[in-house]
């Protein structure tokens, strides 16, 4: 799960397209078919209030259909969204090609609701230097491929460099482990003027959302598998550590402000305006901050994980309707191969980014291994829009700490953790032994249909 403009914004020489260059457009396969092109319905069209990344994805949709004259692209605006994919999918009104979060592949193949694309794999030669473990995400137990990666993510602590100083703390030095974010919290809420030195959610999936990265960073476990089946990992130490944390920093420390009941934006917005010292985040982050709330990229910082035994990773790519034709496969793979996973589009991308005044340079996971990788570090490094120097202690930091994928039926699971999270923020005489029971019991009916 990523709620962000990750995921709802543009991606990641404009010749150099691999597979899919005016040269490659007229390969086999590209002069129009006797039928008339294949058209293709895919969605990821960001909404005109993000004006420069549609214009981007407008741009590269007719830049590809010049190239290959027998592919036509229908883009829609929207992205996956679990509480209506189900409906859309019953109805007929699933895109032939759709964006997926990491935390959906795994059901959906086991579900037959999406198509698999091995064979169709030549499409896309780069695929071979995408790494093997996004990858396995979009692959089924059989070893068959059903889609493939676009971005992915991991999280880390992010941080206002400025309420850092004046709280007295090392900006180029941020908490490693949950007790120094205990303490610095305490520094920055001592501020007053309604500052609160830590926040957390609780709302809409991304309090469970968190309480998995938080558990996950002491080394705890959402679930795991025992043979064919899945179990609930969490009511343990490590799980009440984590909420007796939350709690002591909430009601013993009063470091996380009387508002709660938070969701996605409700900290960003928060950060954006000064009254926020730190939360847990991905690097997009810091694009929302600026873009939607008028925050200056110098302004914040990035560290890793506290803890440090883990982070959650996950991310977005895309899959095919298990009613999409061998035609439509063929085509949406080549899109995929022109917009969105080609390594020599890379320094294009940035380079209109840099132009457009869109970030270059925020700490974000490789996807590439290989020369790719090389292409993707050289670009950045060379574009880079953005006081990298800022994220330095993410980028240090996290080499190293595993990278963990969200459980099965993630978004379900975190529905059930948001009660957990939101109890213990909002009520003092919380019984997190019966929480994480409940939850536990919840979990588990869940985890059953895995």
């Amino acid at each position: 799960m990523k709620r962000s403009t990750l995921g709802r914004g543009a991606g990641l020489l404009v010749v150099a397209v691999l597979g899919v260059s005016a040269a490659a457009g007229c390969s086999e396969g590209s002069a129009p078919a006797a039928g008339g092109p294949v058209t293709i319905t895919v969605n990821g069209l960001p909404p005109a209030t993000e004006a420069v990344d549609r214009k981007k994805f407008l741009d590269d949709k007719a830049e590809f259909e010049a190239a290959n004259p027998d592919i036509k692209i229908d883009a829609r605006e929207g992205y996956m969204d679990p509480k209506t994919f189900a409906t859309k999918l019953a109805g007929g009104q699933l895109e032939d090609l759709f964006y997926v979060y990491f935390t959906d592949p795994a059901n959906l193949i086991a579900r037959n609701q999406v198509a698999e694309i091995t064979p169709y794999l030549d499409q896309v030669p780069a695929a071979k230097q995408i790494r093997p473990e996004l990858m396995k995400v979009f692959s089924g137990q059989d070893g068959k491929v059903y889609g493939l990666p676009w971005r992915n993510y991991s999280m880390g602590l992010l941080y206002s460099r400025g309420l850092f100083t004046r709280a007295g703390l090392d900006p180029a030095n941020p908490p490693k482990t949950w007790a120094e974010v205990r303490t610095a919290a305490q520094k920055i809420a001592a501020l007053g003027d309604g500052i609160a030195g830590y926040g957390d959610y609780s709302k809409s999936n991304t309090g469970g959302w968190h309480f998995t990265a938080e558990l996950f960073s002491l080394g705890g476990e959402v679930a795991v598998k025992n043979g064919d089946t899945w179990k609930a990992a969490f009511n343990n130490d490590k799980g009440k550590q984590v909420l007796r944390q939350l709690h002591d920093m909430r009601w013993t420390d009063n470091t996380m402000g009387e508002r709660q009941l938070l969701e996605y934006a409700d900290l960003i917005q928060m950060m954006a305006s000064g009254k926020l010292g730190m939360y847990i985040a991905t690097g997009d982050n810091l694009k929302a901050i600026v873009n939607q709330y008028k925050g200056d990229y110098k302004d914040y910082g990035l560290g890793p994980m506290p803890g440090g035994q883990g982070t959650l990773a996950g991310g977005d790519g895309f899959m095919f309707n298990a009613k999409a034709s061998p035609e439509k496969i063929r085509a949406g793979l080549r899109w995929l191969a022109f917009k969105f996973d080609n390594p020599d589009r890379i320094a294009h991308d940035y380079e209109y980014d840099a132009a457009n005044k869109n970030p270059v340079g925020l700490p974000e996971p490789n996807i590439w291994t290989g020369e790719a990788a090389k292409t993707r570090d050289e670009a950045a490094t060379k574009l880079a829009n953005v006081p990298v120097e800022n994220y330095k202690p993410f980028a240090d930091g996290n080499t190293g700490i595993a990278l963990k994928l969200e459980p099965p039926s993630a978004q379900q699971i975190y529905a059930v953790l948001d009660t957990a999270m939101s109890k213990v923020l909002t009520d003092r005489d919380a019984n997190i032994d019966e929480l994480l029971a409940a939850a536990e019991t919840q979990v588990n009916s869940i985890l059953a249909a895995v």
